[in-house]
């Protein structure tokens, strides 16, 4: 894990506004905000669900790294499980869970890629280490040896030690737009708080239901 993902918070709302909030983007960017300035490391830490070919689940964390209107972005090798399982049936659910501050937040919807220039920008923005480990990294295949990897690190740092490192083209980024925005927040004896919020398509209007905990 690393840093933080820079997120614009809309003005108008407070992390408190839970059950008057009539739209959820305004709502989590304030809620982030939050738990970028309390939760002890990794606030923008997500799990990401997918399935594979035989409809079998996969989750592990990934990083937020951008949110507006349009979905919430995360990065990876595209020949990574995830990024084949996303080529494949390109739907995933996010979890976020900021445990200091007692709260989560579930995300539903497609996915799609996001552009050449969207990558680009951010790849240039990575430190410099990591990226030469995108190069060298065979993200999920198997290593032999630890050994094998570091020759790697050091072959793709030889060859980009002057000039910027360029984008592999196997390492893109992927934008989750959300259908689905379910907000926790932990009540005493179990008695939580949840309210869920669900659209047809991207720019169609929200409609919010409050759920049994």
């Amino acid at each position: 894990m690393s840093d933080t993902v820079p997120i614009k918070h809309p003005i108008g709302l407070t992390s408190g506004d839970f059950a008057e909030a009539d739209e959820p983007l305004r709502l989590f960017s304030a809620w982030m905000e939050e738990a970028t300035s309390r939760e002890p490391a990794d606030p923008n830490a997500m799990a990401l669900a997918t399935v594979d070919a035989d409809g079998m689940p996969d989750v592990r964390m990934v990083l937020l790294k951008g949110a507006d209107e349009r979905g919430f972005v995360f990065y990876s090798n595209t020949e990574s499980p995830k990024g084949r399982e996303l080529d494949e049936n390109p739907k995933a659910a996010l979890v976020f869970h900021w445990k200091s501050l007692s709260r989560q937040m579930r995300v539903r919807g497609p996915v799609e890629p996001v552009s050449p220039a969207e990558a680009d920008e951010y790849f240039a923005s990575r430190a410099k280490l990591s990226q030469i480990g995108a190069w060298a990294s065979k993200q999920s295949a198997p290593l032999e040896i630890r050994l094998a990897f570091e020759k790697a690190i050091a072959l793709y740092t030889a060859k980009y030690a002057l000039g910027p490192v360029p984008r592999p083209p196997n390492w893109s980024g992927y934008r989750v737009v959300p259908l689905a925005i379910e907000f926790w927040q932990d009540r005493p004896f179990r008695l939580h708080d949840r309210i869920e919020f669900r659209r047809e398509k991207l720019g169609a209007a929200w409609s919010k239901t409050r759920l049994y905990p």
